[in-house]
């Protein structure tokens, strides 16, 4: 069993609130559980109003299919134009390293 994860830490641009935070950050976490099956969550900067820390996490018996998940899921943040992209972390690992 191979999994894999990835983090993405964005720069949110003109967003004054937690409120406005959350309309940004949920349609992300959203759309990721939805286009590429993979889990995904806000997992970091939670108490900031400009900066969203959000993680995706894929499982398989492949390792080529882990890859291209989070290839795939790393070119789909880079993309999106409401925020800046700052950082990004990705490990793949056997089931067996942990």
């Amino acid at each position: 069993m191979w999994i894999g994860w990835i983090e993405f830490d964005f720069l949110l641009g003109d967003v004054h609130s937690l409120k406005e935070k959350r309309s940004l950050v949920r349609p992300i976490v959203s759309e990721m559980t939805r286009k590429f099956s993979v889990s995904a969550a806000e997992v970091d900067h939670t108490d900031l109003h400009r900066r969203a820390g959000i993680g995706a996490s894929v499982v398989s018996a492949d390792r080529v299919h882990v890859t291209d998940v989070i290839d795939r899921l790393e070119r789909h943040g880079a993309s999106r134009p409401e925020v800046h992209l700052v950082s990004v972390r990705r490990r793949i690992i056997r089931a067996d390293e942990v």
